[in-house]
């Protein structure tokens, strides 16, 4: 597929793809099809056995400066609904390889929704964070008072959700929305370092792993409990279970080919 608004490198690293969002005149704003060409390249990655982990960038000035709102300003109600513009949103949740986005200056709207559906963040320290959507009229819709609630709590969701404020990324470190601040000029070179970090381990087990923290967000205690224990049981039937063990017991560095 050619993609107009995103730039893809499935072999940017070993066994690393890069998504980089590129819309730099409008700040990356995600009109429609910039999220449908996100959702085709994630399924594609997905599926390419060469890839272990996912990063998405955009540029140093912006992650993504929210939604593209020419493109909603005028629509009803029933033309937000027939268009189902959040569908994309879901391959993105149904993405079994770890994501990590690596943003730098803006991450507002849907740009912070976007960055809050990858597994893990990291910062430049001029990323802002925020879900300004209250200052047009509207409310976050593609996770931003849900995830972010989960994130950094009810007090500054609230926070941020009402008044629209941004918090710099030292103040989302805090929080507990992202992993890591880093100076501008490494931001993405240190996303790539814990991407390549998580490429050595087993895949099989990385997958697993990543469903099952997920889990912890959407059951009870004691169905996440009944949950990690079968993708535990799983790992055991993997060739890559048996080389792990093995190479401990050796004392050597294992070898995974995610099988």
């Amino acid at each position: 597929m050619q993609y107009e608004f995103i730039l893809v490198e499935p072999t940017f690293q070993q066994h690393i793809a890069l998504i980089r969002l590129n819309r730099p005149k409008e700040l990356n704003a995600l009109n429609l099809q910039l999220m449908q060409e996100i959702k085709h390249a994630l399924s594609e990655l997905d599926q390419n056995e060469e890839v272990r982990v996912i990063v998405i960038t955009g540029n140093e000035k912006a992650f993504a400066a929210g939604a593209d709102i020419k493109q909603m300003e005028n629509r009803t109600a029933v033309d937000m609904l027939m268009i189902d513009q959040f569908e994309t949103w879901d391959q993105i949740r149904k993405t079994k390889k770890p994501i990590i986005a690596a943003v730098s200056g803006f991450a507002l709207g849907g740009g912070c929704e976007l960055a809050m559906t990858c597994d893990m963040i990291v910062a430049s320290e001029t990323a802002k964070f925020g879900q300004p959507e209250i200052k047009i009229g509207i409310m976050p819709g593609a996770g931003g008072t849900q995830r972010l609630t989960r994130a950094v709590g009810k007090a500054l969701a609230m926070e941020m959700v009402l008044t629209g404020r941004f918090i710099t990324a030292d103040e989302a470190m805090d929080a507990g929305l992202i992993n890591k601040v880093v100076p501008e000029e490494v931001y993405l070179d240190e996303a790539v370092k814990m991407a390549k970090e998580i490429a050595q381990m087993s895949p099989i087990a990385a997958r697993l792993a990543k469903e099952s923290v997920l889990k912890a967000f959407e059951s009870s205690l004691q169905e996440g409990l009944y949950f990690e224990r079968k993708n535990f049981y799983m790992c055991f039937a993997s060739e890559d279970q048996k080389e792990g063990m093995k190479a401990f017991v050796e004392k050597r560095k294992p070898i995974f080919k995610g099988k």
